[in-house]
């Protein structure tokens, strides 16, 4: 799927002359990449052997190494095709240093288990939680297409028609090959720098603002089904280890800084959610290389995949978080060498009706004993007043840590419960209740 030349460590970048005046002898030029959509579009042609390669807003001579504006032929810069080593490649700020959440907005608000887009998605397909595409190979092809058509008519409202037409061919080829390969596919798609990501994100990120409830529902039939196939992973349903830690940089100005300290100071601080999907890393030092802040994320219960066997990146270690996520503000500190702040977030995903009857019925209430129990840690505690055979009932143990507000540390966790629980990403049933 990827332009890469025949060793895989190595692969072809198609770069543009982006000085101010590119045919100047007196200044040594300065090249920039096409997107990963563009260089594909152009290595295929060039691959093909035709003489010119047609993208959105130009087009590439092959015999005389030329851009070519689309619109005015006397506007032209040089290009050139180079082999680049695969470990060497660059950093995308964009990708990983973007505000991940609204612009206005410091956050959205709590939404429950399932991503109101989600929910939205589903209900637009017509179909049900047990209709999802992982779990019904029929419905797969169906919502491909869907997808596809989607892509062209949003790639042509941003003038990105032929990059559209790219990525829904991409995507069409595999409509008939199960969703696993349409999974990877969707993931592959996702990891290419292109407006596919850009624009999904930019949309589900408006979540929650009442004045922009119109322009996310009117993606719904756009972008939806792609979002639904990207989201309904079926190779890994399940959490994410408790306690892993993922990180973002973010380049952040100083009025959401200080809503987050706001927040922070609060006795009962307020908990928020991540409504689009948004692209961390496991490697400290890749998030560390963006921006004027470092969010330090540490997974209680949440949902995310690892992008790196089908990403053209796999060097940026992205670990994809998936909408509708929750997060409390841990702590915020500044970090003086760096000048950056680290702000500390606990991601624990909520369900919508909380139920924890069994802990009431069956053991004595937490808040009671609190007092008169050594304070050696929280879940020692707890777990001296629930029945041992309770750690294996999985609506239980899902409900316990995804709708208490509880700050105990999953690694205190019997293994038994902390690992064990088989919360689905679709949750329950009550989770897609509207």
């Amino acid at each position: 799927m990827a332009s890469a030349s025949s060793n895989s460590s190595t692969y072809v970048q198609w770069m543009w002359n982006a000085n101010e005046n590119p045919f100047s002898t007196s200044h040594s030029p300065e090249w920039q990449s096409y997107s990963d959509v563009e260089n594909m579009i152009i290595e295929h042609a060039f691959r093909a052997g035709q003489t010119h390669a047609i993208l959105d807003d130009y087009h590439i001579d092959f015999k005389h190494n030329l851009q070519i504006s689309n619109n005015d032929i006397n506007k032209q810069r040089h290009v050139k095709r180079t082999i680049r080593n695969g470990d060497n490649m660059p950093l995308r700020r964009e990708r990983f240093m973007s505000n991940p959440i609204a612009p206005k907005r410091p956050y959205s608000g709590l939404y429950g288990f399932i991503s109101p887009f989600i929910q939205a998605v589903v209900k637009d397909l017509n179909i049900s939680r047990d209709r999802l595409p992982s779990k019904n190979k029929v419905i797969v092809s169906f919502i491909v297409e869907r997808a596809a058509m989607g892509i062209i008519e949003e790639g042509k409202k941003l003038g990105k028609q032929r990059e559209a037409e790219l990525i829904a061919k991409t995507l069409i080829e595999k409509k008939e090959t199960g969703m696993e390969e349409v999974w990877r596919c969707c993931a592959y798609l996702y990891s290419l720098e292109s407006f596919l990501y850009k624009k999904l994100n930019e949309t589900m990120r408006l979540i929650g603002s009442e004045e922009h409830e119109q322009i996310w529902r009117s993606k719904v039939r756009t972008l939806g089904p792609f979002c639904l196939l990207l989201w309904d992973n079926p190779f890994d349903r399940k959490v994410t280890k408790p306690g892993t830690i993922i990180y973002r940089g973010a380049q952040l100005p100083d009025a959401l800084i200080n809503s987050f300290k706001d927040d922070y100071s609060k006795d009962s601080k307020p908990k928020h959610s991540f409504q689009a999907f948004t692209s961390c890393t496991r490697n400290r030092n890749v998030a560390e290389s963006f921006g004027n802040v470092l969010f330090i994320m540490e997974i209680r219960v949440a949902f995310t995949v690892d992008l790196r066997p089908v990403s053209r990146y796999p060097h940026e270690e992205e670990e994809l978080l998936f909408p509708g996520v929750c997060f409390e503000i841990d702590r915020i500190d500044f970090d003086k060498d760096k000048n950056k702040y680290l702000i500390y977030l606990n991601l624990q995903q909520r369900h919508n009706k909380p139920d924890l009857h069994q802990l009431s019925n069956n053991s004595k209430p937490f808040t009671e004993t609190r007092d008169s129990t050594p304070a050696d840690n929280g879940a020692d505690i707890f777990f001296r007043f629930i029945k041992p055979s309770l750690w294996n009932d999985t609506k239980f143990a899902a409900d316990f840590i995804a709708k208490t507000n509880t700050n105990l540390n999953p690694s205190r966790f019997p293994p038994n419960f902390a690992g064990n629980f088989d919360t689905d990403r679709d949750g329950f049933d009550d989770d897609w209740d509207n």
